[in-house]
């Protein structure tokens, strides 16, 4: 019998999914979004193309690719409501070799299928596309509290948190370079998220290793021998025939 990725979450993906949304709507998660806010607006105005997707929605008051140049975007989320569109990271409902950037927050974590879902993710990228991929981080304060309370079932304690050294063999093997890997969140998850800042300073200067949250930007390789894609190649249809089209968010660099 294979080992499961976590032993203590509930069956039912809906409800982690449901108690990590949860979670991030307190203190804690709050502060954590809005430190990985500030890193994915500085990171992805540098990430060009036509289409994106977000995969996950911890919280579907922010939108994390706000800083984007990308100007249709969508979110898919395993919860209905919020304007999303409803699908599985496992087998993401898009053609393949169509999006050029996905953000994937909290993806593998909480799955029984973490390499089925990076699998998906490069199917579905085009050469050159890039992955950022958001991961709760073992060697941290979080990795700790998780063996500690993670018996009793809930996100985001419950979850398998991958190193990120492991990650970046996985995705190596998929034909993946990893471009970036840092990590921020080295506040314990207790009251008031958003205070005891000068901990977050030392952390970065001192033990930038061991925040909470990982954040690794990835770019899918192109193969050998294949020729490049011109750069003025026509828009791309991203959704199977058939398939329900998400509503983009258009924006306006």
């Amino acid at each position: 019998m294979k080992r499961r990725p976590y032993t203590h979450c509930h069956d039912d993906p809906l409800i982690v999914a449901r108690q990590l949304r949860d979670w991030y709507a307190g203190d804690p998660g709050q502060a954590l979004l809005d430190g990985l806010q500030q890193r994915l607006d500085a990171w992805v105005p540098e990430l060009f193309g036509y289409h994106a997707l977000q995969i996950g929605n911890p919280d579907p008051a922010r939108d994390l690719l706000a800083a984007s140049r990308i100007r249709h975007r969508a979110i898919m989320d395993s919860l209905p409501g919020s304007g999303a569109l409803v699908g599985r990271a496992e087998a993401v409902p898009v053609k393949s070799e169509s999006l050029d950037l996905v953000l994937l927050p909290h993806g593998i974590e909480f799955s029984r299928q973490p390499h089925e879902i990076l699998r998906e993710i490069e199917r579905v990228l085009v050469a050159e596309g890039h992955l950022v991929l958001v991961t709760f981080n073992p060697l941290s304060i979080y990795g700790v509290l998780r063996l500690a309370l993670g018996w009793r079932g809930r996100a985001p304690w419950c979850g398998h948190f991958y190193g990120s050294w492991r990650i970046r063999d996985w995705l190596s093997l998929l034909g993946f370079d990893t471009l970036r890997c840092q990590s921020f969140g080295f506040r314990m998850p207790l009251g008031d998220g958003h205070r005891l800042a000068f901990v977050e300073h030392f952390g970065e200067r001192w033990t930038p290793y061991l925040g909470a949250v990982s954040l690794i930007l990835a770019r899918k390789r192109v193969a050998t021998l294949t020729p490049l894609r011109p750069r003025w190649r026509p828009r791309r249809k991203i959704l199977s025939a058939g398939s329900m089209q998400p509503t983009p968010r258009n924006t306006h660099s």
